[in-house]
């Protein structure tokens, strides 16, 4: 019995790193993860995850470029540059081209966000989202290292209320197989472990010891805008696309460091 529970925790283990391993490589253009080979059915579930990597890497460079001098307002602008480079901008196309189609009015939604040239909302929408995010970094300044992997594990949780609550609008579409391969809320399992450890370690006072309970709360602060920015979406083009679930990511991350700026200032 206790040899066939170790198997199948050795399979779960397998699977789940495979799944992360295609994860990597779906959302990033960073190299493969060596010695693992990737899935890609059920990757959605990792997206967090990849996130929470992404943005300790912007951290890590916002702390090096501290180092050794550069001001606030460059690395603000150096470190929005890398998290585009690494995703290949994948999210913010979603942002224009949704943006675009609910510009068009209900009966050009779905022509809109297919359509390649980008719009004057789309424009619109990416600058308003950018001076958002530039400033509330260069506010955060020595807290904005500890607000990105925040903001970019919220923001790609916002795809799993989209992608449970809502139909596929495109058939055939790209990125149809995340809804395809949805099982149900045990897809949000690894997040969900990922989240009870931060707070864990954010409880053992080993990092932001300054205030526990302060912390805690600007943890969870994201927990509301990936819910409603998703269902907002969703019911303005009546359903998601690969699109939407890049366009609430962008929209989600982006009020997390807004709101971890405006705390933290007082």
């Amino acid at each position: 019995m206790r040899y066939l529970k170790w198997r199948l925790l050795k399979l779960l283990i397998q699977n789940w790193l495979r799944d992360f391993a295609g994860s990597f490589i779906f959302y990033t253009t960073l190299p493969c993860l060596p010695f693992i080979k990737p899935e890609f059915n059920r990757i959605a579930r990792f997206s967090p995850l990849v996130g929470i990597l992404l943005g300790l890497i912007q951290s890590i460079v916002w702390i090096l470029l501290s180092k050794i001098g550069w001001p606030k307002e460059g690395i603000a602008l150096f470190v929005i540059a890398i998290g585009i480079s690494i995703t290949g901008g994948l999210h913010l196309d979603g942002l224009i081209d949704t943006a675009d189609g609910i510009g068009a009015g209900h009966s050009r939604q779905l022509e809109a966000m297919k359509d390649s040239r980008v719009g004057a909302i789309g424009v619109q929408a990416i600058i308003i989202i950018l001076l958002i995010q530039i400033s509330s970094l260069i506010r955060l300044d020595s807290y904005a290292p500890v607000a990105m992997p925040i903001a970019l594990f919220w923001g790609r949780c916002s795809q799993f209320w989209a992608i449970n609550n809502f139909p596929y609008i495109h058939k055939n579409g790209a990125s149809s197989f995340h809804k395809n391969n949805w099982i149900g809320a045990k897809e949000i399992l690894p997040a969900l472990i990922t989240f009870i450890l931060i707070i864990c370690i954010v409880s053992s006072g080993l990092i932001i010891a300054d205030s526990k309970s302060i912390s805690i709360l600007l943890l969870s602060i994201g927990i509301l805008p990936a819910i409603t920015i998703p269902q907002l979406i969703g019911k303005k083009i009546g359903g998601h696309c690969g699109d939407s679930y890049g366009a609430s990511i962008v929209i989600v991350e982006t009020i997390v460091l807004f709101f971890f700026a405006l705390f933290l200032s007082y």
